[in-house]
């Protein structure tokens, strides 16, 4: 699955974990501080003949993103992607998301700092899987997923991960600008919002990126993957709509059961359907081999619930003042922030809305 879900790990003091989940403060900041006892100047490891020649070369490339993430983009200038580290890993995180068996909407859990959020993060895959099935015990669908970067927001300086390495300049540099823009606004108890802000930011940082960088091929290939990406979350925002429908229906629970079985094999047919129209691209053949249940729809919903709306309104408004009525959204109670957000739903053009 190309990564459309990234963490934000929860920073606390041990005077924060009283009433809480001691083992998983523990993991959680044990995880961070291995983490930042690796980090090791980025010029550092360019200038070490010894390193491997590759991960040389490719963050030969980070202080440019950097620059223009701070430049063009007016995110946070810091230390943040100045240091690498090789977790020796695949992932940085793995996530753990739940839903009710009858229900689309995520569990959530509250921190102190990063407020209530939809999923839980570790950095051990195993301590991940176990709590997945502890969930899965307790009646929830369940999924757990690898996640390759994070944002600390702003509590360290992030470094470049291994982890970021493998997708290329451009995949590094949507990380980049994603992570950065979680540093530059987030929004408590508000994980969708949150990631919508960031993913648009992210966006329409890749697509200046490349028109001034990559040149005309690489943009066309970039807005390509972009509207399949847009496409795959329709899908699974249907998918939601047909299963909120059988779960708000009079059936008996076993009934629903089955009915939910159906609407899944509905739903691969209707990726194969848009997979066919995209000439074969399998951009998602690994998500969709992968066992489904609410909990994986909400891990991908969580990003694109108001994606649309807010690359509507940057395009709309221009970068400088969308982030200035982000930040004045961000202070609103929750229910005045739904407000608003719907009376800009309005603006959006009906093939945008349609996504």
């Amino acid at each position: 699955m190309p990564v459309m879900f990234r963490s934000l790990v929860i920073a606390v003091a041990a005077g924060a974990l009283a009433g809480c989940s001691l083992p998983y403060y523990l993991q959680a900041i044990g995880g961070q501080l291995e983490l930042l006892r690796k980090r090791e100047p980025i010029d550092a490891v360019i200038a070490d003949p010894e390193r491997n020649a590759d991960v040389r070369t490719t963050l030969g490339s980070v202080a440019g993103m950097r620059e223009f993430a701070v430049n063009t983009l007016g995110l946070p200038d810091n230390d943040s992607y100045t240091t690498y580290v090789d977790l020796d890993r695949p992932y940085a995180v793995w996530n753990v998301v739940a839903a009710g068996e009858f229900s689309v909407e995520p569990e959530r859990w509250c921190f102190p700092v990063a407020g209530c959020v939809s999923y839980r993060g570790f950095f051990d895959r195993d301590a991940a899987e176990r709590y997945r099935q502890t969930l899965q015990a307790r009646g929830l669908d369940a999924w757990s997923g690898g996640v390759r970067a994070y944002s600390t927001l702003g509590w360290f300086d992030d470094p470049v991960l291994n982890t970021m390495l493998g997708g290329g300049e451009e995949y590094i540099a949507s990380l980049l600008f994603h992570e950065l823009a979680h540093q530059k606004l987030y929004i408590r108890d508000d994980s969708e919002l949150s990631e919508a802000f960031a993913t648009a930011v992210e966006e329409h940082g890749m697509e200046l990126w490349l028109g001034e960088r990559g040149g005309a091929v690489a943009l066309e290939r970039y807005r390509e993957r972009a509207e399949r990406r847009d496409e795959f979350a329709s899908l699974v925002s249907a998918q939601q709509e047909r299963l909120s429908e059988i779960y708000e229906s009079a059936l008996a629970d076993e009934a629903k059961r089955a009915a939910k079985a159906e609407s899944f094999e509905l739903m691969q047919d209707d990726y194969a359907s848009l997979k066919a129209r995209w000439g074969g691209a399998d951009d998602y053949d690994a998500w969709f081999e992968q066992p489904m249940n609410n909990a994986k729809l909400a891990a991908v919903a969580t990003y694109r619930r108001w994606l649309p709306v807010l690359r509507s309104r940057l395009d709309r408004v221009g970068l400088a003042a969308f982030y200035l009525e982000m930040e004045a959204l961000a202070a609103l109670p929750a229910d005045e922030r739904a407000t608003v957000l719907e009376s800009w739903v309005g603006s959006v053009p009906a093939a945008v809305r349609a996504r």
